[in-house]
């Protein structure tokens, strides 16, 4: 079987893959409904190409695929591929099965309905739904992470989902990734209460597994390296674990059983599979879903689940780069399929590119791009802090323009993944504001008379010696040379223009007032020719 689409490691970085060439997913996720009709879903892809996006990330649903047991309609997903195929979009699909937020929202009803064969998770014990005091009353049910019967379903329905896939796109590869489950995770409590739950926590943990948390503690961030590190060599998972136990054994089951549906579907069609996870934001387990793939059970999410190739954070909080910086430990590669619509949605996706080069950057629920939040939105974005960029709706053609031309850059772009070749700053770090290139560095201006705002970026793109592209926005720009024996830099060319195909296209040559007051307050695309002398 051959596979239009892989991740590979190249430059000792993992990239995606797609008809032999790299591929950065420049994309959008939409709002959890939209995919559900092909008709409504025209108009989605209006405001994609508006945004110059070419991919999206689309729902596709275990209550639509299944709707009886045994009984399958792949007809929705068949149309939407053909619809992304006509548009000029490559797609990644999310299986929303047993977990959408930590809930079971989009199971079938032969399954919502049979809590018996399908048994719930139980936060207190012997209820099946409970009302979560500590997140504002709502009422919460989930399928619990230890029935068989619910893990062998689902993993039954996404096999036949993968097979059907394979079947009419294998040969075309318009699915270039598949997402498995969504946010998945306990509420309410770290870990399940029920009496067989309570029965194996009791259990001895797996020596294997003990032994590979106790090899891996140099990544594991300090409360759980702290566990682990005065934690028995060998019993039960209070014994080994200690204060972090609970949140690692919901975690060891949950990959484990995403593990299984992964493997059945990977059995029919290999694609590149990920995870996603509601951020901890610092919070004790069970107020964000406990036992999901957060940064800090990156470690065990690895263990338990090998055919899984990502673990992708839903960015929604103001540390943006903190959180790049957690999800890129341990090789993972940064893929970003929900992350906010403010005026900063545009700068971080030029960032994440240069610096962290970026699998895929996603706005969650793009189609609203540009127009007023509303206050779910507004909460969800962090408008309640100071900063104004938080609280304003990013500009669609600014965001166009980002995205249009990192498009346009891709060719040049992905052969320098993985090397100190493509960088990038911002002003969310103001204090990371030099790039060096060998015999010449870049130092951004992110504060000046002339910069409106906190939305600063810059990507640098080498592409000899002395020559480079540049991608800046709300910055300055100055140069320097770290030759000491010729310590002074100057320029030999700066011209602005555009990339067509991956080829540059010179506009205006600057020089004289353009060459000496390198400000730049709107999107600009730059290519600068350096030269040093004594």
């Amino acid at each position: 079987m051959k596979v239009l689409s892989r991740v590979e490691t190249r430059n000792g970085r993992k990239v995606l893959i797609v008809n032999e060439e790299p591929f950065i997913m420049l994309a959008g996720e939409v709002h959890n409904s939209n995919s559900s009709s092909v008709e409504y879903m025209e108009g989605v892809y209006d405001q994609a190409d508006a945004l110059g996006m070419n991919s999206l990330l689309l729902p596709v649903t275990w209550e639509l695929v299944e709707p009886e047991e045994g009984v399958f309609d792949f007809s929705l997903m068949d149309a939407l591929i053909m619809q992304a195929r006509a548009r000029g979009k490559k797609l990644g699909f999310l299986w929303f099965g047993s977990w959408k937020n930590a809930q079971c929202y989009y199971a079938p009803a032969w399954v919502k309905t049979d809590p018996v064969r399908f048994r719930r998770a139980q936060m207190e014990k012997g209820k099946n739904l409970v009302r979560l005091k500590d997140f504002y009353g709502m009422s919460y049910t989930s399928l619990s992470y230890l029935c068989d019967e619910t893990r062998e379903a689902d993993a039954r329905a996404f096999g036949r989902l993968m097979r059907h896939l394979c079947e009419v796109d294998g040969e075309i590869g318009t699915v270039v990734a598949v997402q498995v489950e969504n946010e998945t995770g306990v509420m309410g409590n770290a870990r399940e209460v029920s009496d067989e739950a309570d029965a194996l926590y009791a259990k001895a943990v797996p020596q294997a597994f003990v032994e590979h948390m106790k090899a891996n503690v140099h990544t594991l961030v300090p409360d759980v390296k702290e566990a682990v590190q005065k934690g028995a060599d060998s019993g039960s998972w209070e014994e080994v674990f200690g204060a972090c136990a609970e949140e690692i054994f919901s975690a060891y089951h949950i990959a484990s059983y995403v593990n299984a549906v992964a493997a059945a579907g990977k059995a029919e069609y290999p694609l590149p599979m990920t995870v996603n996870c509601w951020l901890d934001k610092g919070e004790k387990p069970g107020m964000y879903p406990s036992g999901g793939p957060v940064a800090r059970m990156m470690e065990v999410w690895e263990y338990c689940a090998p055919h899984i190739d990502v673990i992708a954070p839903d960015i929604y909080v103001p540390d943006f780069p903190g959180v790049c910086d957690a999800y890129t430990k341990r090789g993972n590669p940064l893929f970003i399929p929900e992350c906010a619509t403010h005026s900063y949605a545009g700068v971080r996706e030029a960032y994440v590119v240069g610096h962290y080069h970026a699998m895929c950057y996603s706005p969650f629920g793009f189609e609203d791009i540009g127009k007023p939040f509303n206050a779910q939105q507004g909460a969800l974005f962090g408008m309640d802090v100071s900063d104004p960029a938080l609280k304003t709706p990013q500009n669609v053609e600014e965001y166009y323009w980002f995205t249009h031309n990192l498009q346009e850059m891709m060719p040049l772009l992905a052969a320098k993944y993985g090397t100190a070749d493509l960088q990038a700053v911002c002003s969310e770090r103001k204090e990371e504001n030099e790039m060096v290139f060998g015999s010449f560095g870049f130092r951004v201006i992110l504060e000046h008379a002339r910069i409106k705002d906190s939305r600063g970026v810059c990507l640098v793109l080498k592409e000899t010696e002395d020559t480079f592209y540049v991608m800046v926005h709300e910055a300055g720009l100055a140069f320097f040379t770290t030759d000491e024996k010729k310590p002074n830099a100057g320029i030999l060319v700066l011209e602005e223009g555009r990339f067509r195909d991956g080829a540059w296209t010179a506009g205006r040559r600057f020089n004289g007032d353009e060459a000496s007051s390198m400000i730049y307050e709107e999107p600009t695309m730059l290519k600068v020719k350096l030269y040093a002398y004594e």
